[in-house]
Formats: structure tokens, sequence, C-alpha cells
């Protein structure tokens, strides 16, 4: 049952991740300039999809349960709550990349050259935002309801488009001038709207158990709005300060010089690649650990998590094996960058490949298993008091006080999922999670 789940979305993380590595390689060969800039610009995206994430992941909460009682219109009502909020998002983040994306930038970095180009970049991909809050939404939402290989071949068009046009704009190819990151950001935008177009379709035609029509979005149910705002909106503070706080850790490195950017922006990139197949489980142990407890079947969800938390525990040792066999070595094969860069990123890559056995194990539990109760507040308080709290002001201090050197820095700054375990444990035994939430 979870295989069928776990291995489409884990086939959509890894060509997600996919599309930033392409990105990633194919701008590394440019220059760190260009890849700083991509990098540092595309944390705009990076808070915007855990905002949207938040959002649906919330939702899920609802509507996994709801999956499980059968009850159809009250997921339709759910999913037109949060495609509201998401279009709101979209607008937002898109208008704020056309308006103001020199002060986007300073909030990264104050280096002139990375400031340049990444303007550039997000006035080229601001009109993706708005679509891609849309796509990812209805995409997220229907997996509710065991709907994932649609989302898994949208994404995989769609990075086989993002990866065709990215090498056309990034190098020049066929007499289009080299536009480098610029490129990047086109490339990008022209995959996004793919993306769209490819769920209006399915939406239209295929979509058997839920089609999503305009009246859907106006559709108000205050009882249910009541019971959106207490389990989904303490999800979605939690992906907002979990990603804000990633969005400051690239800050913090993003002052430390475009060598450590460059470093960090692989380093990124390869935790996301090892990443894949964990997410994928968490997602799915929030769908079937839902779905069971919305039947009443409360002690067979209490096995099935105790089962979702051995193999996240194997999945991050194969991801740390992963990153440090096999994703090293190709990045110092395929990657054009100063010596010092290849140094921190060296130093990265090992401290990387211990950080994703906490996250696989974390991610179980937040993600998962406490959300799919609406236990939904605790991953918000462990969230913010461990990276806000310690990370983040710690790896500040340790940077730009302390001066301490850059490997010492980057253990401070990922010190957060390995401190907030035991926490994550405590809480799984009380048992608190296992909460119907249906009405």
């Amino acid at each position: 049952m979870v295989f069928v789940l776990v291995l489409p979305m884990a086939v959509q993380n890894l060509i997600n991740v996919g599309v930033s590595a392409a990105d990633v390689l194919m701008l590394g060969r440019v220059g760190e300039t260009a890849l700083s800039a991509a990098s540092l610009a595309n944390q705009v995206s990076f808070i915007l999809n855990l905002f949207v994430f938040g959002m649906t992941s919330g939702a899920s909460v609802l509507t996994a349960q709801y999956w499980g009682k059968k009850d159809i219109p009250m997921i339709g009502k759910v999913m037109g709550m949060t495609l509201r909020l998401s279009l709101l998002a979209g607008t937002v983040f898109m208008m704020a990349a056309l308006l103001i994306p020199r002060q986007l930038m300073l909030i990264f970095t104050t280096e002139e050259a990375i400031i340049a180009e990444g303007i550039r970049y997000l006035r080229l991909v601001a009109v993706s935002y708005l679509l891609s809050s849309v796509t990812q939404t209805y995409l997220n939402l229907i997996r509710s309801v065991e709907k994932v290989v649609i989302g898994t071949l949208t994404y995989a068009i769609s990075l086989c488009v993002n990866i065709f046009f990215n090498a056309i704009f990034i190098f020049g190819l066929w007499g289009c001038p080299a536009m480098g990151a610029s490129g990047a950001a086109l490339g990008t935008a022209i995959a996004r709207v793919t993306e769209f177009v490819i769920v209006l379709i399915y939406n239209k035609w295929h979509n058997d158990v839920l089609q999503v029509r305009l009246k859907l979005l106006l559709v108000r149910d205050r009882e249910l709005g009541r019971d959106f705002i207490h389990y989904a909106l303490p999800v979605l503070a939690n992906e907002l300060m979990w990603g804000s706080g990633m969005a400051m850790l690239s800050a913090i490195v993003g002052h430390m010089g475009s060598a450590v950017v460059a470093a960090h922006s692989v380093a990124q990139t390869s935790r996301q690649l090892a990443m894949v197949v964990s997410l994928g489980l968490g997602n799915a142990a929030a769908i079937v650990l839902g779905k069971t407890i919305g039947e009443g079947r409360k002690e067979m969800a209490a096995l099935y998590a105790k089962r979702f938390v051995r193999v996240s525990a194997v999945l991050g040792v194969a991801g740390g094996l992963v990153i440090y066999f096999v994703i090293q070595p190709m990045a110092f094969a395929l990657m054009s960058m100063t010596p010092e860069a290849f140094t921190w990123l060296r130093s990265m890559i090992f401290i990387m490949s211990y950080y994703v056995f906490f996250q696989s194990i974390g991610t179980i539990f937040i993600v998962g298993i406490f959300r799919s109760g609406g236990d939904t507040r605790i991953g918000l308080v462990i969230d913010t008091v461990f990276l806000w709290l310690v990370a983040i002001p710690f790896g500040a201090l340790a940077a730009f006080i302390l001066d301490w050197p850059v490997p010492v820095v980057y253990v401070i700054l990922m010190c957060d999922e390995i401190l907030k375990l035991p926490v994550d444990i405590l809480r799984y035994r009380t048992g608190k999670w296992l909460t119907n939430v249906t009405r």
C-alpha cells in the first residue's frame, strides 16, 4: 500500500529536485556569479513553495481523513479554500519579484554582480509564481485521494521542458544569445506554463474523483473554515518558519562570499536529492495514517506509524551514503568552481551526509505522523525553537562576531535536526497525535 504511494511521490520529488540540480550543473559550468545569483534568487520561490506546501499539508490533514470517510463534497470545499489562499500568495510573490527585486536580493547578498544577475532572474521568472502556486496546490491535494501518478507525469514532462530550454537559453544554442542565469529563469517559466496547461487538461477530462470548477473557489463553510484554521494554519506557520529559517541560513552564507554561496548551493541540492524518498515516505505516511484514522482504526494507525519510523531511519542512512559516495564525486567531476569553493564544498558535503539521517526521521514524525492526526502545532513549536532560537542566532554569532571557520559555522547552522529529534520521539510516544478530526 505504501509502495504504491511512495514510488510516484519519490519520483516526483526527484524530478522537482532534478530541476534545481539541472540549474546548478548548467550554471556551474558558466561560473560562480551566475550560479550564486540563481541560487539566492530562488530563495524567493523556495519560500513560496513552502507556503503552498504548508497550506496543502495542513489541508491534507482534513482531506485524507475525509477520504477515509469517502466524503467527496467536503474534500472539494477544502480544496476550494486552499486554492483561494494559493492564488493570493502567488500574486503577492509575483508582484514582489516584479516591483522590488533588488530589495529581495539584498536580503541574501551585498555583492553587486550577484544582485544585478539576480534581478534579471527574478523579473523573468516572476509570472511562474502565480501558475506554480495553483499547480502545486492542485497536485498536492489530489494526492490525498490517492491520485499520485498525475503529479509524477506532470513534473516529468516539466523537467524535460526545463532542461531543454535551459540548455538553449543558458548556453545560447541554435542562434539564441547566451543568457546565463536569466536563461535558467526563462526555461523555468516555460516549464511552469507547461505544468499549468497539463493540470487544466487533466482536471477537465481525466479526474474522475474530484473536478475543480470556478464555483468551488467561492464556496464557504463556516464550520469547515474553523477546522481549516485550527489544523491547517499551524502547518502553514510551521512551513513558513522552517522555510524562512532555511532562507535565513542562506542569507548568512550569502554574506560569507561567493565561493561559500556556490558550495552551499551544491550541498543543498545534494541534500534535496538524498531526501526525495524520505519526503515521499513522509507524505505517504500522512495519507495512509490520516485515512486509517478517518476509518476509525486507531490501533492499526499506531502500528503503521511504528513501521514508518523504522523505514525512515533506513532511508536516512541510505541518503547519507548517496551524498558522500555518489553525489560528491559527481559534483567534483562536473562543476566548474574555484579551488576555494571546492574546499568548502568538501566540508559541506560531509556535514550533509549525516544531516539527512536526522532530517529523514524528523520528516516522518512532523510531516507524516503528527499531521495525520491533527497534531499540527507541535511541529511549529519544535522547528521554531531549534531553528530560530538555536541554529540561526548561534550560526550568525559564529560567522560574523566570532569569525569562526566556515565548516564550524556550517555545523552550527545544520544542528537543528539533530537537537529536535529527542523531542520528536517524546511527543510520538505520548500518542496525542491519534485523533479523528472529521465532522
